[in-house]
């Protein structure tokens, strides 16, 4: 599970330079993806299916890039979208796409519905993340 979280952190903050964030905030989107990305397993390890842990994965991932936005005086989305990364149903899609060319039609739909299951779980954590007040996110200022 440590290789696991050191690679997913290393893929995010790979993103991360590709989505142009500033050096000094590599760190905290690089341990984003990582920890969402651990959430992640940790909910498949305990039984629930890949939508629910998605779903907790994506909620745990947007409280924390409201927490570290706040703390490091920084826009949600620099640690947002480089931690989604590791959650993005890529894989998915992909084989959705390959059922569809190769006219396997069945299993296209099982995994296209799966995909658009985990996809819907995305937005739904997104949702329910910033549903929480902003105020529970900063820091008493004098």
């Amino acid at each position: 599970m440590i290789l696991q979280f050191i690679l997913a952190m290393t893929a995010t903050a790979a993103f991360a330079i590709l989505f142009c964030a500033p050096k000094h905030q590599l760190i905290f989107s690089a341990l984003t993806g990582g920890i969402s990305w651990i959430t992640y397993l940790i909910f498949c390890e305990l039984g629930f299916g890949i939508v629910i842990a998605s779903l907790a994965a994506t909620f745990f991932l947007t409280i924390l890039s409201r927490f570290f936005a706040a703390w490091r005086k920084s826009p949600v989305t620099l640690y947002l979208v480089a931690g989604i990364f590791t959650l993005v149903p890529g894989a998915g899609i992909y084989y959705t796409s390959y059922y569809f060319i190769m006219n396997e039609m069945e299993q296209c739909a099982a995994k296209g519905m799966e995909t658009f299951k985990i996809a819907g779980a995305i937005a739904i954590g997104i949702i329910f993340g910033f549903a929480i007040p902003q105020k529970l996110f900063l820091s008493k200022q004098k």
